[in-house]
Parts: structure tokens; sequence; C-alpha cells
């Protein structure tokens, strides 16, 4: 059992921990003013915690802060939150805002958050396990909960990281359109995990990686090889943005069952490394059956340790635009019917938006296919608009099912 003055040792260590990168992420201010408990959740160091000091930086009460990845609290359990308490109470006087960090990594965490959140108390957590987090807070916090996925940086919030000024008739001229098109060139390389974008150190991104691997799963469930999964990761992130099954990846990397494949893949989308693109069809079982894509959370992460993804541009824009529809919050699959749309988004029972993904449109054939493709899905919805995100092209086609907005990934983002 840990003593109240270890606990207090890492509380005052912890006070001035984290360093503001001087980027403000966004959320919405309603999310950190209502009485419900505030999860922030998202892939390791993609800022869940800078988002947190930022929001505690702005409040009155700002002193009941604990982070829980330190390795003087292994042995914390959920019996010692009452000990906890106490320190806070008694070194900073009695306040009604707590700030857990991962709070994940302590067991049972749910039932004293539940009690704090019942005697009136608004608590603001972070973590980096989806699967834990949702199971958890579906038993003793449903509907007492609102939740906020925090992703790397945007490429507006890289070009503010970078200090680039991008007036609106940047996209106009041509010295402009060459700083942006260097912007965007960059970002698809470097992503947008803060501490990668500020120091380009290429070991952060591979401890990083090894943290995710070892600690999120491999420690976690108990895993008795370390290869199959490590081989599983990197035949992925070598063919990120393409389709698989997990009978062709079980081949592939020599793994006897697909029903490990899958469990692999589910471990991975726990920690956010990655999120699987199913294919839409009004028939669920046929959409379970159908081969998936795979994206990954950052394209710095995926170039690293991915064997030909670095070199692949198609497969870095389309994974960025892929990352940039999930921070928008859209619900996404893929559509086809012989004719392939990269990306649909489905608004409750409807599918709202088709989004086509190529580098270039100028040759006669890749623009007939890509249109094609969005057609498809505009015809197949009855969509009247639809997208192809390109590398620098701007127009507007007009098409019989309506009109396919071509635009570059830079305009389309900023």
């Amino acid at each position: 059992m840990i003593s109240k003055e270890q606990i207090r040792q890492v509380v005052y260590d912890q006070r001035n921990l984290y360093v503001d990168l001087g980027i403000k992420r966004h959320i919405d201010q309603g999310l950190v003013d209502c009485q419900e408990v505030l999860v922030l959740t998202g892939v390791r160091r993609c800022g869940k915690s800078i988002l947190m000091q930022q929001i505690r930086s702005s409040r009155v009460e700002k002193d009941y802060f604990i982070s829980f990845d330190d390795d003087r609290l292994l042995h914390f359990t959920v019996d010692d939150f009452q000990l906890l308490y106490d320190v806070f109470v008694e070194d900073f006087g009695l306040q009604r805002t707590f700030y857990f960090d991962e709070i994940q990594l302590v067991d049972g965490w749910e039932r004293f958050v539940d009690r704090l959140y019942k005697h009136g108390n608004k608590v603001i957590v972070t973590g980096s396990n989806a699967k834990m987090l949702s199971r958890e807070l579906g038993t003793l916090l449903t509907g007492r909960h609102v939740s906020k996925e925090v992703y790397p940086f945007s490429l507006k919030e890289y070009v503010e990281v970078k200090g680039i000024d991008v007036p609106r008739d940047s996209f106009f001229t041509t010295e402009g359109r060459a700083l942006l098109q260097n912007v965007q060139n960059n970002y698809l390389l470097e992503g947008g995990f803060p501490q990668y974008v500020r120091s380009k150190n290429v070991e952060y991104l591979k401890a990083l990686y090894n943290d995710i691997i070892y600690r999120d799963i491999i420690v976690r469930y108990k895993l008795s090889a370390e290869r199959p999964l490590r081989e599983t990761v990197y035949y992925l992130i070598s063919n990120a943005t393409h389709l698989f099954t997990y009978n062709s990846v079980a081949k592939a990397v020599g793994v006897k069952s697909a029903e490990t494949i899958k469990d692999y893949i589910s471990y991975l989308e726990e920690t956010y490394l990655v999120g699987q693109l199913p294919k839409y069809d009004v028939k669920v079982g046929e959409q379970i059956k159908s081969p998936k894509k795979i994206y990954f959370i950052d394209n710095a992460l995926v170039g690293v340790i991915g064997f030909s993804f670095s070199a692949n541009d198609g497969s870095r824009l389309e994974n960025a635009v892929y990352i940039e529809l999930r921070r928008r919050g859209k619900e996404l699959f893929y559509h086809n019917d012989g004719n392939e749309c990269d990306f649909i988004v489905r608004e409750g029972i409807r599918i709202s938006e088709a989004y086509q993904v190529c580098m270039t449109i100028r040759d006669e054939k890749t623009r007939n296919r890509e249109l094609d493709g969005v057609r498809s899905a505009m015809k197949a919805y009855s969509l009247t608009e639809g997208y192809i995100i390109t590398c620098d092209e701007n127009e507007d086609i007009n098409v019989e099912e309506g009109i396919i907005h071509v635009v570059s990934f830079v305009r389309w983002t900023l």
C-alpha cells in the first residue's frame, strides 16, 4: 500500500510537469462547464495532458491534479484514492474540481470518480485505452460523463506551432500557393505529434511506438509472444490505406489463426493507434464479412516504423484525410459497388458526404476513375455534392448527379 507522504511527493513533483507548446487545443466550453465527468481520450502523447492543463489553468480551482503515469504510483489502488483526497484537502483546502491524468491505469477508478460526481464535484480525466474507458464508463458512469477525443495536431495547429502566417490571399497568389504547398508537404511527412513536431527526434517516435506496443498491449493483455504482434503491426503499417482481411494478414505474417489477428487489431484500435474502415452495406452481416481498410493515427509514426509508407505520397495524403475526418467527428465507411469511393460519411441512418482522395487528377485516365468513384457514391446515396481531395488542384466539376468539388488538402483543412 502506498503511503500518504509518497502521494504528497508525487502531487508536488507533478505541479509543473507539463510544457505547454502555446497552441490552444480546441474544446467546446460547454463540455468543460457542464456537471458531467469530462473524459479526454486519445493515443499516447497526442496532447490530452496539455489540453487538461490548458483547461486547468483557465479555472479558479486547479490544485487537485495527479497523473497516474508515474512509476511511483505503480501500486496505487482504488483504496488509495481516499489518501489522495486527504492530501488534496490538507494541502490546498476544499476544492470542487479534480484532474486525473491516465486514469485507466488504476483498476476500479470509476467508483471513486462516481463518488466525487455524486457529491457535486467536477471531474476531468484523461485515458489512452478506448475499451477500458468505455467499459468502466459504461458501468457506474452511464449518462454521467461527456467525452472528447483528442488527436495529434491538425494542419491548422501545425501551422500555428510553426509560427507560419497564412493570410487568405495565400490561396490565390503564386508565392502564397508555393508556401502552402511546402507547408502541406511537410505536414504530410511530419504528422502532428506535438513533441515530434517541435523536436524532429525520430527516437521519440520509436519510443512512443514501443510504449504503445509493450505497455498498452503486451503487458496489459498478458501476451506471451511479442514477435507476432510486432510483425502484424509492421505488415499493416506498411500497407496502410489498403484493403485487408484477417485471413490475409494471418497468412502474410505466419500466424495460424485469423482470430488472433482480429484480437491484435482490436488491441491496436483500443490504444487509438489504428482505425479500421469497413465497407458500407445496409446488411450488417455483409459489412462485417467484407474486407476492411486500415489507417494509422499519424503519418510520421507510420513513416518511421513502416517499410514503404514514407515514399508513398498517395497513401500519406489518404491517411491524413482519414484522420482529419475522424477529428471532425465523422462516422466513416468506404463505398464499393464496382467503383470505389474512399470515404463516405454516415449521419444517423443516411449517407451525407462522399470523399475521394488522389494526389492529382491531371491524367485523363486517373481523372475519369476518380470521378466515377465519387459519382457512384453520389448516385447510390442521392447526394448532389461530392469531394475529391488532391495535393494541389482546385475546381468544381458539374456532373449528372450534381457538383464534385476538387480541393487541395491544405485548402480543405485551412
